[in-house]
C-alpha cells in the first residue's frame, strides 16, 4: 500500500513537472491580458488602423518588424531599442518603418493599465493587425511575452538574407524551430510591401558574372524591372515584390514565384528549388481553397514564430517606454 502511494506521488510529481515545462516552453496564452487591460488588442487595432489609413506602407513595415525581432534572440522587442549599436541600427533594419505606431500603442497602454502590457506583447499584436488591415484573414495571438533587455546590432547575422540560397535559409528557420513550410509561409509576407533596387538589381544585368541576367526571372518580366533599376541607377527606389499587390495581402505572391516574377533572390529560389517548391504549389490558385489555404497557415506560422525564445514569468521586463530598457 505504502509502495502503490509513493508510486502514485512520484507519477503525478513528474506529469505536473513535466506539465509545467510545457507551459513554460510556451510561455503564452490566448486572454493573458483579459483581467488586468482587457483593452489592449483594441488599443493596438486602432493605433495600427489610423497607421496604415494614412501611410499604407506602414502595414508591411510592421509585419517585417515583427519578423526581424523573433529571428534575433527572439520575440523580445529588442529591436525597437534605441542606440548606436542596437538591432534597430544594423543594416538590415536599416529600411524598417512604423516604430511610431508602437510608440504611439504603448504611450496610450501605459495611460491605461500602466506597467502591465510589455513591447513586445505590442509587436506581435501590430504585425497581425497590420495584416488584416490589408486584406487578410484575422487570428488569435497568445501573449505574456516579456521585453528583452540587451539589443546589439552584431546579432542580426541570424536575419534571413536577400540572397540566401534554400539551404540557407531553410538551416536559419530551422534554427528557430521552423520547419520548411513555415518558411514557404511566412515568406508570403512579401505579398504586401516592397524591396530597394539595390536589393535586387545585380539580378538583372551581371547575375554571377554571366553578363546576363538571372536564368530565374521571366525574360517577359525583365525589361519592366530594368525601367523600374535602370544600371548604375538609384539604388534607393522601391518595386513592389508582389507585382500587381503591393498593398493586398494574399496569395498572388505564389502565382508570381510560379511564373517567374520573383523580385529578390531568395524569394525566387521557392519555386526552383524543389525542397520549397511543393509547398509553394499547395498556395498556388486565385480563389477558393488555395487563397484560404495561404490566409490559415499564415496566421499558425505566424503564432509559432511568435513564441521562439520568448522570456516569459520574471524573464526580462515590461518596459515603461519601447525606445530604452527600464
Amino acid at each position: 500500500m505504502l509502495f502503490l502511494l509513493v508510486l502514485l506521488l512520484a507519477t503525478f510529481t513528474t506529469l505536473s513537472l513535466a506539465q509545467g515545462n510545457q507551459r513554460g516552453r510556451q510561455g503564452t496564452r490566448v486572454g493573458f491580458y483579459r483581467a488586468t487591460c482587457p483593452r489592449v488588442e483594441s488599443i493596438v487595432q486602432s493605433a495600427v488602423q489610423s497607421a496604415v489609413q494614412a501611410n499604407p506602407t506602414v502595414a508591411p513595415g510592421l509585419l517585417r518588424m515583427f519578423f526581424h525581432d523573433c529571428f534575433v534572440n527572439g520575440c523580445d522587442a529588442s529591436i525597437l531599442i534605441d542606440g548606436s549599436s542596437t538591432e534597430k541600427t544594423a543594416p538590415p533594419n536599416s529600411l524598417l518603418r512604423g516604430f511610431e505606431v508602437i510608440d504611439a500603442a504603448k504611450s496610450q497602454l501605459e495611460t491605461t493599465c500602466p506597467g502591465v502590457v510589455s513591447c513586445a506583447d505590442i509587436l506581435a499584436l501590430a504585425a497581425r493587425d497590420s495584416v488584416v488591415q490589408t486584406g487578410g484573414r484575422s487570428w488569435q495571438v497568445p501573449l505574456g511575452r516579456r521585453d528583452g533587455l540587451v539589443s546589439q546590432a552584431s546579432d542580426t547575422a541570424s536575419l534571413p538574407a536577400f540572397n540566401d540560397p534554400i539551404s540557407v535559409q531553410i538551416r536559419k528557420f530551422a534554427d528557430k524551430g521552423l520547419n520548411t513550410q513555415d518558411l514557404v509561409t511566412l515568406v508570403g509576407g512579401h505579398t504586401i510591401g516592397t524591396a530597394a533596387c539595390a536589393l535586387f538589381s545585380y539580378r538583372l544585368y551581371n547575375f554571377n558574372n554571366t553578363n546576363g541576367p538571372d536564368p530565374d526571372i521571366n525574360q517577359a518580366f525583365l525589361p519592366q524591372l530594368r525601367a523600374l533599376c535602370p544600371n548604375g541607377g538609384d539604388g534607393s527606389r522601391r518595386v513592389a515584390l508582389d507585382t500587381g499587390s503591393v498593398d493586398r495581402f494574399g496569395n498572388s505572391f505564389y502565382e508570381n514565384l510560379r511564373n517567374g516574377r520573383g523580385v529578390i533572390e531568395s524569394d525566387a529560389k521557392l519555386w526552383s528549388d524543389r525542397r520549397t517548391q511543393r509547398f509553394v504549389q499547395g498556395f498556388l490558385g486565385t480563389r477558393g481553397q488555395p487563397a484560404l489555404r495561404f490566409n490559415n497557415e499564415f496566421g499558425r506560422a505566424m503564432v509559432k514564430m511568435g513564441n521562439t525564445q520568448v522570456k516569459t514569468g520574471r524573464q526580462g521586463e515590461i518596459r515603461r517606454v519601447c525606445t530604452a530598457t527600464n
